[in-house]
């Protein structure tokens, strides 16, 4: 005989949640996490007392007390401390991605990423270069963009060549924002940030100083800014050595400046597009 009732609805779990039911998870700086109840989503900056700070694309921070009441990946999680046995799993890159263990680097797209220097290249690497792995994304620097109209012609961009360019301190009026409106290909995206030169796209915070120093016109900035801080400033060696110490202090997208961070994202999701 059939059954007019179908399958028996008290079968299996059926108290479950629809999300699922809420699992613990330790925390790990970088960590994306949604409070469901007001709607924030911030990467884990820092926490201690019980408490966990979270930090926003925006720069705003919002603290919360640990356990029950976030979501990760659209999952009911309960956040607790990291064990201190041993490092905890790395659950996400640099950039605020899922991480993917075992998987093999893409060969490489036949676009690209240009940045103007090669400190523009490193912080890329640094905080997005798991990605851009995964994606098969190669990041060039260029050592300026004078002549980014003639680049962008030699690149040869089109179909399933796209180019992308991140360019510093591209704002209204610059000698910059006037060579990007040379580039009209649809093929190519230019975008830029606003900050003089990338290191003052680290926050200060994370360096460790209130603010990046305003150096007046005509002098060479990141000199001036290694003299403001009374740090040895006499040829190049000195710069690397300074940018090696800023580079050590970004550990993920939290340590930078909103204003750099959507547009490397846009670029990525731009050279990728099939």
């Amino acid at each position: 005989m059939a059954d007019r009732y179908g399958n028996d609805v008290l079968a299996g779990d059926w108290r479950k949640p629809k999300n699922g039911r809420t699992v613990d998870i330790e925390l790990e700086k970088g960590m994306v996490v949604e409070e469901p109840s007001s709607g924030f989503v911030g990467a884990v900056v820092r926490w201690e007392h019980g408490v966990v700070d979270l930090e926003d694309r925006f720069g705003k921070v919002r603290t919360y007390p640990m356990g029950p009441g976030f979501w990760v990946d659209g999952k009911p999680v309960s956040l607790v401390a990291p064990k201190k046995s041993g490092p905890a799993k790395k659950t996400r890159t640099a950039s605020g991605s899922v991480a993917v263990d075992n998987v093999r680097a893409r060969v490489a797209r036949a676009s690209r990423i240009y940045v103007e220097g090669r400190h523009d290249a490193e912080l890329v690497e640094r905080v997005w270069g798991d990605d851009l792995r995964i994606e098969g994304v190669v990041v060039e620097y260029l050592e300026g963009v004078d002549d980014l109209p003639g680049i962008v012609n030699r690149f040869r961009p089109g179909p399933g060549r796209r180019l992308g360019v991140l360019v510093d301190h591209l704002v209204e009026g610059s000698k910059e924002s006037r060579i990007a409106a040379q580039v009209t290909n649809p093929h190519v995206l230019v975008v830029g940030h606003p900050f003089i030169d990338i290191w003052e796209a680290v926050k200060p915070s994370s360096v460790g100083i209130a603010e990046w120093p305003r150096i007046p016109p005509g002098e060479e900035w990141k000199k001036g800014v290694l003299r403001t801080f009374g740090w040895p400033a006499t040829d190049q060696a000195d710069v690397a050595a300074a940018w090696k110490h800023i580079l050590s202090k970004v550990n993920s997208f939290a340590d930078l400046e909103p204003a750099l961070l959507g547009r490397v994202e846009e670029l990525i999701d731009f050279v990728t597009m099939d």
